[in-house]
């Protein structure tokens, strides 16, 4: 036997699970937590638990969209790679579509890219231009895959909240309020970028235009980079101003904006975003995107252009407004019953319940993944298994300092069909009993 084929027989009884460490880059941005997500899988919960955590639709994307899918599937071309920056089809379809909105012309060639979802392109954001030590300015509750991404490309995180004054009988998104004097001290001579997330996940805030103009005066004191997160964009209720940062005096030269199809036409599964932003930010990220994933998904390129080339003449985005206020409603309407409160959603699809009222057994058998962690986590758990109504613990979206901001809320998404909403809001009727 040789010695190698030895010294191979020897570990036969050793531990070798973790014989190779993995990057201490892991350690951050709670990349190796158990997620909000995996705790409240299907999977963990009742089978017929209805679930309204997280923020899929339970109903397909528009047949004419779909059916542009299965052309593009049985052609040859796009069955195969597209330009790193996007297929032209779809580039020339989003600088019609959102001209108007920008208020400039956008040249498809250096101010549009299309990415793998608006996460990848966010990520190919960061790896452009973070280096490290560089800070991030987040706002509070925050989209928790801002975090990973962040201090994976060497960020740091700061963290501003949004603090919810709900004294209000009827407490609405507006009163998620900026402290302007707590969002200047945040910015050392470190930060580099903020990010601004509008219409609001998890909140449903509609940034107004005095806010966002108060960020400007300080995204040009200080330089900043300017992430506009705007996915939602095409979900703005009761006739509130969607205001696009990128159009404030002096933003559009450092701002990127980030944009999805899958948001826009229920079709989060097919990963195909867009962002929009001068040559000198759209170039770094093409770069940093091409050696991520070279290019994104062709056929579903060719769907998102057919749908954006034909949403005007269908009145497509006026009509799925209208249905999402239609489910919004239904989903408050069983809120209203109960006599409990909850952040009114100006936009997006998700409303914040206050479930400070919800008294549970402290001796009742929680699994260890909520052991430890906000009064929420609890509470959420308890709503699922009771009620049979599956919920999102919203201080899973804050940093562990300013987690008790968010524990007496619990996150609620209404894109599904209004009959499971109205089924979701029976159940919750059963709530009456366990409030105080």
């Amino acid at each position: 036997m040789s010695s190698s084929s030895g010294t191979l027989a020897q570990t036969g009884n050793a531990d070798r699970s973790k014989l190779i460490p993995f990057s201490s880059r892991l350690r951050g941005g709670r990349a190796l937590a158990q997620d909000v997500w995996s705790i409240y899988n299907a999977a963990n919960l009742p089978a017929d638990c209805i679930n309204l955590g997280q923020g899929y639709m339970n109903f397909p994307p528009p047949k004419w969209v779909t059916d542009a899918a299965d052309d593009a599937l049985k052609s040859l071309l796009p069955n195969h790679y597209s330009h790193p920056k996007g297929r032209i089809r779809l580039r020339n379809a989003i600088k019609n579509f959102y001209e108007k909105s920008f208020n400039r012309d956008l040249d498809v060639e250096t101010e549009i890219l299309v990415t793998s979802g608006a996460n990848q392109g966010q990520y190919s954001v960061f790896t452009a231009f973070l280096e490290h030590g560089d800070e991030v300015i987040m706002f509070e509750p925050f989209f928790d895959q801002y975090l990973p991404s962040v201090t994976f490309n060497g960020g740091t995180p700061v963290y501003v909240p949004l603090h919810p004054q709900t004294d209000a009988v009827t407490p609405n998104n507006s009163n998620w309020k900026i402290d302007f004097d707590e969002l200047r001290r945040a910015i050392t001579p470190k930060a580099k970028m903020i990010i601004i997330n509008t219409p609001h996940n998890p909140v449903g805030k509609v940034f107004t235009r005095e806010e966002l103009e108060k960020i400007a005066v300080l995204a040009e004191e200080f330089n900043l980079l300017v992430m506009a997160d705007e996915v939602y964009d095409c979900l703005v209720f009761d006739g509130k101003e969607h205001v696009r940062f990128a159009t404030l005096p002096g933003m559009w030269d450092r701002t990127v904006t980030v944009l999805s199809a899958g948001k826009a036409f229920a079709a989060t599964g097919w990963r195909v975003g867009w962002l929009i932003g001068p040559p000198s930010i759209i170039c770094p990220t093409l770069a940093a995107c091409t050696r991520i994933v070279f290019c994104s998904n062709s056929p579903l390129q060719e769907a998102a252009a057919a749908g954006l080339e034909q949403a005007a003449e269908r009145g497509f985005f006026e009509n799925q407004l209208k249905e999402y206020q239609e489910r919004r409603n239904v989903l408050l309407s069983a809120f209203d019953r109960l006599g409990m409160k909850y952040s009114h959603p100006e936009g997006s699809y998700f409303v914040l319940l206050d479930i400070s009222r919800v008294k549970f057994p402290e001796d009742y058998p929680f699994p260890d993944s909520v052991q430890g962690r906000g009064r929420d986590f609890k509470a959420c758990w308890f709503i699922a298994l009771e009620i049979g109504v599956s919920s999102i613990p919203v201080s899973e979206f804050y940093c562990e300092e300013h987690f008790t901001i968010g524990e007496n809320f619990a996150r609620f998404a209404f894109c599904k069909d209004e009959e499971t909403l109205r089924k979701a809001g029976e159940r919750l009727q059963g709530l009456a009993k366990y409030l105080v």
